[in-house]
């Protein structure tokens, strides 16, 4: 891993992930989590603070990267529910089978190298009454936004650490063998072939 892998990415995916209508949006989802909760990607810890702590027993924290867990730290501290880091890739998860009640993912969907992978690790973890809750970026409805997520994302996916501009986030749910229950879509502010969210909620089918 070199430099600006292991030093100066996990800062700049803090900075852009924590902008204000970025937390805006994890602010409308993360409150749903209930009882055990599988975060994939708990990156720096950004939605620690949104969660509703007498809805939630316990959080496990997945994530790769040891250095975006080290920048989480500070915020396990200050919350009044146990946090447990599990250092893991999303495409093949330490969890048994049907153990947790909620599966959070947020801004993460597009930097799994095996999405469709990761989502089906997430559906064999979630109870059958459980929810999957998530708010991602991805491919626009626009067919001119959508030609230039097409065009940008080989570099942009370089740059990123590996995060893709143009992911069918929905498709990909429901490809996993999740249904929707609900789900808005909306341009956040800013750069709009980055910036199209779409959030929800799923069950297994």
């Amino acid at each position: 891993m070199g430099i600006y892998q292991r030093y100066v990415l996990p800062r700049v995916v803090h900075l852009t992930c924590s902008l204000k209508p970025t937390m805006k949006q994890r602010e409308k989802v993360v409150p749903l989590a209930e009882g055990r909760v599988l975060e994939v990607g708990i990156g720096s810890g950004l939605n620690l603070p949104f969660y509703t702590p007498d809805k939630v027993q316990h959080v496990w924290g997945l994530d790769p990267s040891k250095e975006m867990w080290a920048l989480a730290k500070k915020k396990v501290g200050i919350v009044d529910f146990d946090v447990e880091f599990i250092e893991a890739a999303a495409e093949e998860m330490p969890l048994d089978d049907s153990s947790a009640d909620t599966v959070l993912v947020t801004y993460t969907l597009c930097t799994i190298p095996e999405a469709l992978l990761a989502l089906a690790e997430m559906r064999r973890v979630l109870k059958q009454s459980g929810q999957l809750l998530f708010c991602e970026h991805g491919a626009a409805p626009d067919e001119g936004v959508q030609r230039w997520q097409n065009r940008l994302n080989p570099i942009w996916k370089r740059l990123g650490g590996g995060c893709n501009l143009n992911r069918p986030i929905a498709t990909l749910i429901e490809q996993a063998g999740f249904k929707i229950r609900g789900m808005d879509t909306m341009y956040l502010p800013g750069w709009r072939p980055a910036s199209f969210n779409y959030w929800g909620t799923a069950s297994r089918c």
